[in-house]
């Protein structure tokens, strides 16, 4: 590695050919030293200069279930220039329910609308010149493409449902909307996993009146009933709010094949002893199916560096 950045940085350099030499004669090279160069190969104190956001994705079937009902969506990208950097991301996990044919519609549909939604109200603010302000804020935003999935559910695959974890990143802020027992968590280097959402579901709400302790919670027979879903009942109350992104650290969502079969101490070792978010998501992925692998597996992770 040494070698290739002494190539790249001048050692051995050729000299470039006469018609580039006169464009470029006022600019002056030198070869780092083997100092500057071990600098950049060992600290983990370089930032970027450019704020950007990095994310991956990881799904799996599982081991015991014949098809496929979660549905996930990633999309990330950066725009930078005018001295400023905009960093926006979109990421959702979806889990459905109501069997194969049903479930797979709800929990693609969810995505599929909500993310045709959220970026067309976005397409004039990231792309048009001048940038237009937007009309509505984050949170109505991500509240009237969720309802619209779940009147489509409703309409296209009746008894169907689904759950939907949402992160719509801009800048350094994180809005989420959430309805069911998906979840979306904080990871922080140190160690911590905090989680973001609250589930939708029987032994959680058993939990929180104080029926059920976080120990049986764990072995309810029930633990699968969930109380809000899209797709389910006339009206679609679903947690919307906004945070910062957790800085440093790791923005993560996941079904709950990953969160109700590997505990969150490991999850969080997986992601921040993971070389990058790629093979923390393959990481993740495997661990739940180690673990039994019942039911199907979803996780996004996204960080934001710079």
């Amino acid at each position: 590695m040494a070698e290739f950045f002494r190539k790249l940085f001048g050692k051995d350099k050729q000299e470039p050919p006469a018609q580039l030499k006169a464009g470029i004669d006022s600019a002056t090279t030198a070869p780092l030293t083997d100092q500057q160069i071990d600098t950049i190969l060992h600290s983990q104190a370089l930032r970027s200069e450019m704020q950007q956001l990095i994310a991956s994705a990881g799904q799996s079937v599982g081991k015991q279930r014949e098809h496929n009902e979660d549905s996930l969506l990633a999309m990330t990208t950066t725009i930078a220039g005018n001295g400023e950097s905009v960093p926006f991301g979109l990421y959702i996990v979806a889990d459905g329910m109501g069997g194969h044919q049903f479930g797979e519609v709800a929990s693609n549909s969810a995505i599929r609308i909500m993310a045709g939604m959220i970026l067309k109200k976005f397409h004039s603010y990231l792309f048009n010149l001048p940038t237009q302000a937007m009309q509505e804020s984050l949170q109505e935003v991500m509240e009237s493409s969720i309802r619209e999935a779940h009147r489509f559910v409703q309409r296209e695959a009746p008894g169907s449902g689904t759950t939907v974890t949402a992160a719509l990143v801009l800048g350094q802020q994180v809005t989420i909307a959430h309805v069911g027992d998906s979840r979306a968590y904080s990871i922080y280097p140190d160690g911590r996993i905090e989680p973001i959402t609250r589930d939708h579901s029987l032994v959680k709400r058993l939990e929180e009146l104080g029926h059920l302790s976080k120990d049986e919670a764990v072995n309810f027979p029930h633990r699968n009933v969930l109380i809000r879903a899209l797709g389910q009942g006339e009206t679609l109350e679903a947690d919307i709010f906004t945070m910062p992104f957790p800085q440093p650290g790791y923005l993560m969502l996941c079904s709950d094949g990953l969160w109700g079969v590997v505990n969150e101490k490991d999850i969080c070792r997986a992601v921040i002893e993971a070389p990058n978010l790629s093979r923390a998501c393959q990481n993740l992925v495997e661990a739940a199916n180690i673990a039994g692998g019942p039911d199907n597996i979803s996780v996004v992770l996204a960080q934001l560096i710079g």
